[in-house]
């Protein structure tokens, strides 16, 4: 990997990709537990089945040395570390938005030692533009978590989402339906794979996720507790800096001046060219863009250019990008520009009765920690009282390096306790 790709995948604009989007807790909360299971038709459409795995491709083979070299090198603690890891990339079964066949990839990570039968980690990644910086695809960055989790000793399974690593198609960004389909598949595929590498899995569940991830972790947390797969059992949920408040925090933190300019540009552009494609926002690029960006926007986002080189494509300020009638509307939003917001948001309106953390930073200028502490109020409104863990004065990804082993470690506790 030369320094450039590096720099291009591992600086905040990256790992910030994500906040200019929205909410919906009805249309998700309604659907979502039902939908990842759907009936045993739809599961069995074209004589395949939701999860099933097609192909097991090794891509990793680390030690315990290897893997600490890997995370401390990214200014990550290794502390957790115990063991060597194996990272396999998985090609499994899915549906896209619409409920169609399709397949997607994601990353399997098991631990050279500790137990036979393993518990399993799920860990969502953030915003990506460019499919290759999949967890399955790259090893860099995102496949922290997962090195980190397994070499304490469980399996990670870390789904690319739809559209990125080497699923086909475009991503539908900030789909949380989607997200979560796709999540629940790659565990069920996991399970498989698992069992053929001679590691079978207990079906106990732990979730995280970072960013975009942290809000496709809540959403999950929620499809496992209400059954979506009786084989598997949630046991702790520690998503870090999630957007979970698109409504009520992050898309009035975009003209507030909580959410940094380079990372507002980038998110609201990626949101409205993903979500017009399943929700009535727009009929021209021109009606939300200004011009030169309006003809340039949506090829951007194709999968296939770099972070670095969508940020110079575009204007340096969200107000620069936007027409004003357009941030009008995200001030004010109705018709499908809300009910876009409205499916993705309230991913935390429900009642988990396992152990939950929301790890965040107080600096944090992609995703504000109000987004968190707005999460926190929600579930207690549940009747679920969870700890917001403020990492303090660090960005979006600073906020990351601090919480990622701590997470390993509330885990850890989690399972001791029983």
């Amino acid at each position: 990997m030369t320094d450039q790709t590096r720099k291009s995948y591992e600086s905040p604009a990256s790992w910030r990709t994500r906040r200019a989007l929205a909410a919906a807790a009805a249309l998700l909360l309604a659907g979502l537990a039902a939908a990842p299971v759907a009936t045993a038709a739809e599961q069995t459409q074209h004589g395949t089945r939701r999860g099933d795995l097609v192909s097991v491709t090794p891509v990793a083979d680390r030690d315990a040395g290897q893997v600490r070299k890997f995370v401390t090198d990214r200014g990550v603690a290794a502390d957790p570390v115990r063991y060597g890891v194996r990272a396999y990339r998985l090609t499994y079964r899915t549906v896209d938005p619409y409920g169609k066949p399709t397949t997607a990839t994601g990353l399997l990570t098991l631990p050279k030692g500790g137990a036979h039968r393993l518990d399993l980690v799920s860990d969502t990644h953030p915003t990506m533009v460019k499919r290759s910086y999949a967890p399955s695809a790259s090893e860099d960055y995102g496949r922290i978590p997962s090195y980190l989790n397994a070499s304490a000793g469980r399996a990670v399974a870390a789904p690319d989402y739809l559209g990125l690593g080497e699923g086909p198609g475009l991503h539908p960004y900030m789909d949380t339906r989607s997200g979560v389909t796709a999540s629940v598949d790659m565990l069920r595929a996991a399970r498989t794979a698992a069992q053929r590498l001679g590691r079978p899995l207990t079906g106990d569940v732990y979730a995280t996720g970072f960013s975009q991830g942290g809000q496709v972790a809540m959403a999950l947390g929620n499809a496992l507790e209400h059954g979506v797969d009786g084989r598997f059992r949630l046991k702790a949920l520690a998503p870090i800096g999630g957007p979970y408040d698109l409504e009520g925090q992050e898309m009035p933190a975009l003209f507030d001046g909580r959410v940094n300019d380079t990372s507002g540009v980038l998110y609201i552009s990626y949101w409205l060219v993903a979500q017009n494609r399943l929700h009535p926002i727009y009929k021209d690029p021109a009606e939300v863009f200004r011009a030169p960006y309006a003809s340039r926007v949506e090829g951007l986002y194709d999968g296939n250019h770099e972070e670095d080189d969508v940020i110079k494509a575009l204007a340096p300020t969200v107000k620069d990008l936007l027409t004003p009638a357009s941030q009008e509307r995200l001030r004010h939003p109705s018709g499908g520009l809300l009910e876009a917001m409205r499916a993705a948001d309230h991913t935390c309106d429900w009642k988990p009765d396992v152990p939950v953390r929301l790890y965040a930073g107080a600096g944090d200028t992609d995703v504000p920690i109000g987004n968190a502490r707005s999460c926190a109020r929600t579930l207690a409104g549940q009747g679920t009282r969870v700890r917001v863990v403020d990492q303090g004065a660090v960005d979006h990804v600073g906020s990351f390096d601090v919480s990622a082993p701590q997470v390993v470690r509330f885990f850890d506790g989690v399972r001791a306790r029983g």
